[in-house]
C-alpha cells in the first residue's frame, strides 16, 4: 500500500518530467513540420529546452534538419521518470520492463500532447482572434499531419469540421489501450 505522500510525489514527478518531455517532443515535432521558429511560442520552447538540449547536440548530430538530440533527451527524461517512480513505488527494476515502460510513456506523452494541441486549435477556431493569434498558425502546422487524413475521411457538415473530434476520440482510445500501469500514467 502506497501512502498519500508517495502518491503525491509520484504525481509531481510524472507531471514535471512529462511536461518537460512534451516540450522536447514539441520542439522536435515543430522542426519536423518546419514551423516558423520566429514565432514567440517557438522561441519560448527553444528557451525552455536549450539548457539540456544544447550539450546533447554536441554529441548527437542532427540528420536532414531533424534534431535527434531531442529524441535522446526525451528518452532520457522518461528513463529518469520511470526509474524514480518505480523506485518510489517499490516495483522491482527489470531492464526489459523499464525499456517497455519508457516506450509506453513516450507514446502516452505524445498522445496527450497532440490531444491538447488539437483541442486548443479547435477552441481557437471558434474565436475571431483565432486566425491572428501566434499560436493558431503554429498549431495548424503541428496538427496538420493528423487532421489532414481525418478531413479527407470526414467532410464538413454544414460548415462544421468534425475531424478534430474524431481525432480526439481516437487519441483517447489509444491512451486507454496503452498497457501503462498506474504509477507511470
Amino acid at each position: 500500500m502506497i501512502n498519500r505522500g508517495t502518491e503525491a510525489l509520484v504525481f509531481v514527478i510524472n507531471v514535471v518530467l512529462g511536461l518537460y518531455t512534451a516540450a522536447v517532443m514539441l520542439r522536435f515535432l515543430l522542426q519536423w513540420v518546419r514551423a516558423d521558429f520566429y514565432n514567440p511560442i517557438c522561441q519560448a520552447i527553444v528557451k525552455i529546452t536549450n539548457p539540456l538540449l544544447l550539450p546533447l547536440r554536441r554529441v548527437i548530430p542532427g540528420w536532414r534538419g531533424l534534431d535527434f538530440a531531442a529524441v535522446v533527451l526525451a528518452i532520457l527524461m522518461q528513463l529518469i521518470n520511470v526509474v524514480l517512480v518505480i523506485a518510489l513505488v517499490g516495483i522491482p527494476l527489470a531492464p526489459a520492463w523499464i525499456v517497455w515502460w519508457i516506450f509506453l510513456k513516450l507514446v502516452f506523452v505524445l498522445v496527450n500532447l497532440y490531444f491538447i494541441t488539437i483541442l486548443v486549435e479547435a477552441i481557437l477556431s471558434w474565436t475571431s482572434a483565432g486566425t491572428r493569434h501566434p499560436l493558431a498558425g503554429l498549431l495548424w502546422s503541428l496538427n496538420a499531419p493528423l487532421l489532414r487524413p481525418a478531413r479527407k475521411l470526414i467532410p464538413p457538415i454544414a460548415g462544421l469540421d468534425l475531424s478534430p473530434l474524431a481525432v480526439l476520440i481516437l487519441l483517447q482510445v489509444i491512451n486507454i489501450l496503452l498497457p501503462l500501469p498506474w504509477p507511470l500514467r
